[in-house]
């Protein structure tokens, strides 16, 4: 099968970094999809574990963690699908990923594909609205479904593929969505997304909040930059309020006051945690996977892809590649379809 891989871990402006390469066909364990791909997004981990290191694999490494496709064949024991069926899902990071013509996927981590939208549209859902829901409705303890209508979220990083899908459910909850954007683009895609009110995260933060009459907020997740605005979240969160994190921070993060002072919980959101541990509620991926279809076909929640590539090649992934790098896209980027 055709694939894109690595054996070395370059810069994005090697032509080396990503290859054109023909591995062979996986064949599906017990809980296995094999998976036709038909269409694939990148994500900042992509690029973070292709980054510049020393060391060399041996066989080439597929990296990919977004694909929609079509259930080729199953493993003995799945009973969740059938060959034939439409699925999407983001995968696991310890396994070959989605870059290749035929990917294997755990069943429990897998959902099917919203019919409202073609593959491209949905291989840009994934890995972002797992780690948008996981984050906001099973570590922080906010309700998705309107409980916690009124209650305030600071959104740094709404223009982002995660922060497209956290404004759109946040909305959906009926919490009062605050996202950061800096640019006249990325701030009409987050009003587009449905946020109520946009600041500019290169600015500071609590002067913008107090002009919007935000005293303090009740719940604050960050996606860019962790070490850059503890601080700041901890002077604007409400007392009894709530943080939750994506980004590793480079250093040692202060967790006693005015964190300990106000009691604020400190969440991290790690989408592969449940397949890379294999939890017993791994399955919750399907059931999330499964819930957003359903509101996607319901019209309640949208796509966040801003742009597709054709073909699948390494060409044009490590075009996507340089564009995630490079820190200015909006949404999500994916690449669709395969020569023959």
């Amino acid at each position: 099968m055709k694939a894109i891989a690595l054996t070395r871990y370059l810069p994005i402006t090697d032509p080396q970094s990503l290859l054109d390469v023909e591995l062979p066909k996986p064949v599906p364990g017990a809980h296995d999809l094999l998976v036709r791909i038909e269409a694939v997004s990148v994500n900042p981990v992509d690029t973070k574990v292709r980054s510049p290191k020393p060391q060399v694999e041996a066989q080439p490494k597929v990296l990919g963690y977004d694909a929609a496709g079509v259930v080729e064949a199953v493993g003995a024991d799945v009973t969740l699908f059938k060959p034939g069926d439409a699925v999407y899902y983001a995968g696991d990071v310890t396994r070959a990923g989605s870059n290749a013509q035929y990917q294997l996927v755990d069943e429990r981590i897998a959902g099917r594909k919203p019919a409202a939208l073609d593959f491209a549209q949905a291989a840009a859902l994934p890995l972002t609205t797992i780690t948008a829901w996981e984050l906001l409705f099973q570590r922080m303890p906010l309700d998705a479904d309107g409980a916690d209508r009124g209650k305030s979220l600071l959104i740094i990083g709404g223009a982002g593929g995660v922060g497209s899908i956290a404004i759109q459910l946040a909305r959906r909850a009926g919490l009062v969505t605050i996202a950061t954007a800096s640019r006249p683009e990325t701030i009409a895609w987050c009003r587009q997304m449905g946020a109520q009110h946009v600041v500019d995260h290169r600015q500071p933060l609590q002067s913008q909040l107090a002009a919007l009459c935000f005293a303090t907020v009740d719940a604050v997740i960050n996606l860019a930059d962790t070490d850059r605005y503890w601080e700041t979240i901890g002077e604007i969160l409400a007392p009894q309020g709530h943080v939750g994190l994506i980004v590793e921070p480079k250093g040692a993060l202060k967790i006693g006051d005015p964190y300990k002072a106000k009691c604020i919980g400190i969440h991290w959101e790690m989408m592969f945690a449940r397949p890379r541990f294999r939890t017993a509620d791994m399955i919750e991926q399907h059931r999330i996977l499964n819930r957003v279809a359903d509101l996607v076909d319901a019209g309640e929640l949208r796509t966040t892809l801003t742009e597709t590539l054709f073909p699948i090649d390494a060409t044009n992934l490590r075009t996507a590649h340089a564009q995630l790098e490079s820190g200015k896209t909006i949404g999500k980027v994916a690449l669709a379809g395969w020569n023959t």
